[in-house]
């Protein structure tokens, strides 16, 4: 199918097999599996593969699968997901082989389906920011292509904000097109929350803050200015201001000191 190309990650390789199959075959890969290669990957790819992972995984442990390939992914490059379609049951069963308690459980991504058959079914992922959409003109659900992607998974996407209170100013954003926090789902909420966990970590790996505020407009009398929900996760600085006792209270400045 011509899908391959460059520099290729096999994320959750197991035994490394495919990785050795296609090095023979000429191309640049290298594998990751958290428990048989765990060397976390130093770099950018143009292809990720993904295949037969997420079936085996918790929610939240897929999220963070896929929120870690976005992170691995060159901005327009493609990723590649493999699910199985032939499971009858889900949740834990005793593997056959091994006779240890064993997860499984239906994967339906929100990505564009390649290929499926009764046995599996192969999703295309490209960084939300490099897929255009037509008939909207919400910065938000049309977020600018040269705009660096931090994290996404199947709900949220975080990047950085166009005009920034202080270095690394991040924003985490639901992809559905809602303008009040409290109007989205709880799935959704969570995503949201799950992704603002992972941002700080790259934020504080990145510009090693000595703080962080936290915070969503709601409705234009409490700021918002665009109405597309956004959380705001924003690095504070050893002398930033002159006195940043109050923090968010500030937002009504003659409350912000008690």
């Amino acid at each position: 199918m011509g899908l391959l190309s460059g520099d290729i990650l096999d994320f959750g390789c197991g035994y490394g097999k495919d990785v050795e199959l296609l090095s023979q075959q000429g191309f640049s890969v290298e594998g990751y599996d958290k428990h048989y290669q765990p060397k976390y990957p130093d770099k950018h790819y143009d292809t990720i593969i993904c295949f037969y992972v997420l079936n085996v995984l918790l929610p939240e442990e897929q999220s963070k699968v896929l929120m870690e390939i976005s992170a691995l992914l060159k901005a327009t490059g493609k990723a590649y997901f493999a699910v199985r379609r032939d499971l009858v049951y889900e949740g834990y069963r005793t593997h056959k082989v091994y006779k240890k308690a064993t997860y499984q459980t239906n994967v339906i991504l929100p990505f564009k389906s390649i290929f499926r058959n009764d046995f599996c079914e192969i999703y295309e992922y490209q960084h939300f920011n490099q897929l255009k959409k037509e008939n909207s003109e919400c910065p938000f659900c049309n977020p600018s292509s040269k705009t660096e992607l931090i994290l996404e998974s199947a709900q949220a996407y975080s990047i950085f904000d166009k005009y920034p209170v202080n270095k690394g100013h991040a924003l985490i954003i639901p992809k559905r097109h809602v303008s009040d926090f409290f109007e989205l789902s709880f799935k959704e909420q969570s995503s949201c929350l799950f992704m603002l966990n992972e941002v700080k970590k790259e934020i504080q790996k990145r510009f090693n803050p000595d703080g962080f505020n936290i915070g969503i407009n709601i409705g234009e009398k409490a700021g918002q200015t665009v109405f597309h929900v956004h959380i705001h996760l924003i690095p504070r600085y050893s002398g930033d201001v002159d006195d940043p006792r109050g923090g968010v209270r500030g937002v009504i400045p003659e409350r912000k000191n008690y």
